[in-house]
């Protein structure tokens, strides 16, 4: 697949590191000479220094033999002129990154694919329905749902009370074989690892568990924690994913919104009814107490500094806070936060690669998700009539050792954990947890 990225910053930097690990053909359309130089000496990709809505440029990129083309410039209308350009020159597929969610309104989706966008991705907006998602499954720190949630992944923490602590793979399939899930990788210390018969669980780990529908009480069991409600969020940040959290969640949960600007502050009034915004510092833990601090189930920090964000997360968990959300650009620092005890990493870049990558999924692939704090990405595969999957029993596919795990099956409407004797079927699903240097090998298999 031939790929072209247009970007700024470090979104596109992060977009094209991460598709050369996949084995894509990429060209990276930058006006930043200095970023691709950095680009250039960790990677062998193709840059090219310039405008990317000049039709030159697009050009020199080799625009006509463009699978997909990706503009994510900071600038939302660079990036729909630069992708109606890319179109009108013979890109097959286009996205556009956005910051104004209005745009993904039926209406205006479908006058944008009229002049060529097929796609436009709001980070902040999803970056907000993350963080109301995860206000609902208070133990898990991410998820994602298959087939419409037939199949689910939920990333916990395990506890010190978890009952899987200490306890081997094997000894673990002996004592739960009737449970309706499966923990397929952990991440340890910022190491991704896919568990084998003989590995034994520890406590801080980050497991990767892919659940059947309704097992959510089972999950929660596995983390050792317990459940609460959550009723009062104080969200620190009043940006676009601030406002576009507290618009969600004010009509069901009590929230207190601060942000340091004052005329941001009016602007949010204008469009919040339910929500008490408070003008001042989020450092300020004085003002964050006498606003109810100490009274709050969640926290959420996503303002503009990464630092303000772990560090107000930090003095919320010291006061108590049970579930604290923090918006972190710099990707170095999700495991480190994650370690310290913040409950949920927020990543702009990640969550953009996270839904383009549903356009660069290959062969038998038909979703998939990449995951915060590792390269791993979790892939959701058809099985073709004549695939090698369906000659021999999952355990005898010789899955790369330790790169490569299959979480569950999807057959119609029924979902199977599987063993070493299940044997697929075309037409099966196939979710698939696999690092970035198994993808290939594994995508054979299914199609």
């Amino acid at each position: 697949m031939n790929i072209i990225i247009a970007g700024d910053g470090e979104v596109g930097f992060y977009l094209a590191k991460s598709l050369t690990l996949l084995n894509y053909n990429i060209t990276v359309v930058d006006p930043n000479s200095e970023l691709l130089g950095r680009l250039e000496k960790e990677t062998d990709l193709l840059t090219i220094v310039g405008d990317s809505t000049s039709p030159k440029v697009l050009e020199e990129a080799n625009v006509r033999d463009c699978d997909l083309f990706l503009s994510v410039l900071h600038d939302e209308s660079i990036n729909l002129v630069t992708c109606i350009l890319a179109k009108k020159l013979d890109a097959k597929k286009t996205v556009a990154r956005i910051t104004n969610a209005e745009l993904l309104s039926p209406k205006h989706r479908e006058m944008f694919r009229d002049l060529g966008v097929d796609e436009m991705v709001c980070p902040e907006r999803i970056a907000a329905k993350e963080i109301t998602n995860l206000l609902n499954h208070t133990v898990a720190t991410e998820f994602f749902d298959f087939s419409g949630g037939l199949l689910t992944m939920y990333l916990i923490r395990l506890e010190e009370g978890s009952p899987v602590k200490g306890k081997s793979v094997k000894e673990l399939s002996q004592i739960y074989s009737t449970l309706q899930v499966r923990i397929v990788a952990i991440l340890r210390h910022g190491e991704t690892i896919i568990p084998h018969s003989d590995t034994v669980f520890e406590a801080g780990d980050m497991a990767y568990i892919i659940s059947k529908a309704n097992q959510m009480d089972t999950v929660k069991k596995l983390a050792g924690g317990t459940d609460f409600e959550i009723k009062n969020v104080m969200i620190a940040g009043g940006g676009r994913i601030g406002r576009y959290a507290a618009l969600t969640l004010e009509d069901t949960k009590r929230i207190t919104l601060v942000e340091q600007n004052r005329k941001r502050c009016e602007d949010l009034s204008a469009v919040l009814s339910n929500t008490l915004i408070i003008n001042g510092d989020a450092t300020d833990i004085e003002l964050l107490k006498e606003e109810g601090l100490t009274n709050t189930d969640a926290f959420i920090a996503v303002t503009d500094s990464s630092e303000t964000n772990v560090l107000t997360c930090l003095h919320a968990r010291r006061f108590g806070i049970r579930k604290t959300i923090a918006l972190v650009e710099n990707t170095g620092f999700i495991n480190l936060s994650q370690d310290i005890g913040i409950d949920t990493i927020i990543n702009k870049k990640l969550i953009t690669a996270s839904y383009i990558a549903r356009f660069i999924v290959k062969g038998a692939a038909v979703s998939s998700k990449w995951l915060s704090g590792t390269n791993a990405e979790l892939i959701e595969f058809v099985v073709g009539r004549h695939a090698t999957a369906t000659r021999v029993p999952i355990g005898e596919l010789h899955l790369p050792e330790g790169k490569a795990t299959i979480g569950g099956i999807i057959r119609g409407r029924e979902t199977l954990l599987p063993t070493r004797d299940t044997q697929l079927r075309e037409m099966d699903k196939v979710v698939v947890f696999a690092l970035p240097n198994a993808m290939d090998k594994v995508a054979k298999l299914f199609d």
